[in-house]
Formats: structure tokens, sequence, C-alpha cells
């Protein structure tokens, strides 16, 4: 790993940890999907870092772009005032959290940092939008296009469920039921007929 790809690295995991943390101790909901954006950000850093160019490209348009804007459109819909309130209960918990963390996090750094793994040969190609695509559209062209025909008819399907219906087929629908009142209103009156012909042969 060259000097730029160890910096990069370095930089955008404290910001992802920072962004981490800024998410859960944010006492207000805006800033903490500001921290959350954050810390998407940094983990696209760290994807470009290890060579992988379509995750970061992938992390940065669906997280960074289609979920933190939903949190941020439904925080502004709820009212982004609001503020958590600050509770000393579970101050024991917290603390034990803390710390378990902490020491998990250490163990885990000291682990990696003292382990010496040769450096792994990376091909042409290797996490770029180009590789993915190669190996999209030969190796795996028929999944990929039965994934891409499931996703369509799961569109089509939710376009005929949401959308209304045409003044035309109301009305068809309200002579339908109305068709079925009447035959159900026959059938009954039917149905009442003949018993009251059993009644009076049984009568006599």
């Amino acid at each position: 790993m060259s000097t730029a790809n160890t910096v990069l690295l370095v930089v955008s995991a404290l910001l992802a940890l920072g962004g981490a943390v800024g998410t859960i101790a944010a006492a207000r909901p805006l800033r903490a999907a500001l921290a959350l954006l954050v810390n998407i950000v940094a983990l696209a850093g760290v994807f470009l870092s290890l060579h992988a160019q379509f995750l970061a490209m992938v992390q940065l348009i669906v997280y960074a772009g289609a979920v933190v804007v939903l949190f941020v459109f439904v925080i502004m819909m709820v009212g982004a005032t609001g503020k958590v309130p600050r509770s000393p209960r579970g101050l024991a918990t917290k603390t034990v959290s803390l710390v378990v963390m902490s020491v998990v996090s250490l163990v885990l750094v000291f682990g990696v940092a003292y382990v010496s793994m040769p450096a792994a040969h990376l091909p042409h190609g290797y996490g770029t939008v180009e590789g993915l695509g190669a190996v999209l559209f030969t190796q795996a062209a028929v999944p990929f296009e039965l994934v891409s025909i499931t996703l369509l008819v799961a569109v089509v399907g939710a376009l005929a469920v949401a959308r209304g219906r045409t003044p035309k087929e109301a009305a068809e629908a309200r002579a339908r039921r109305a068709a079925e009142g009447l035959e159900a209103d026959a059938r009954l009156a039917e149905e009442r007929r003949i018993s009251a012909e059993v009644s009076a042969h049984g009568g006599h």
C-alpha cells in the first residue's frame, strides 16, 4: 500500500469512527443524520484506499445520496427541533458498554498491527466499474438478467397497485357490484319461496 493510500485509510478510519460516535451521541436528530453522512463518506474513502472504486461509488450514491437524504426528509417532516432528553438512568450500563467496546477495539487494533502478511497481488481492473461490469456480463450474465426481470416485475406490480381507477373502471366496478347484489337478492327470494312452499306442504 502506497503512502497516499495509507494516509487516506487512516484519515477515513478516524472520520468514520468520529461519525459513528456522533451518530449515537448526538442529542438532536439532524446532527445525528449529519454525523451519519460523515461516517458514510469516510467509509467511501476507506473503500477507495483498498482499491474498491465501485464500492466507494455505491456507498456515496446509495447511502449518502439516498438513505441519508431520506432520513433528513423524515426528520424535517417530523420536526428537526426535537431533542433527546438526558437521563441519568442507565449510566452504569452505558459505562460498561463503553469500557467493553474500548477493550474490544484495542484488542483488534493491536492484533491487526502485529500481524505480518504479504501484500496480495491485485489483478488488473480489481474493484473498478469496468472489472465488475466484465464479470456481470460474462460469468454472471444469467443471474444478472434474472435479478433485472424480478426488479422489473416488482416495479410494474407496484405501479399497478398504486395507480387509481379510471372513471370507466370505477363505473364498471359499481355496475358489477350492483349486478352481484341483485343476483344475491334473487337467490334469497327464491330460497324464501321454496321454504314457504315446503312449510305449506308440510302443514297439510
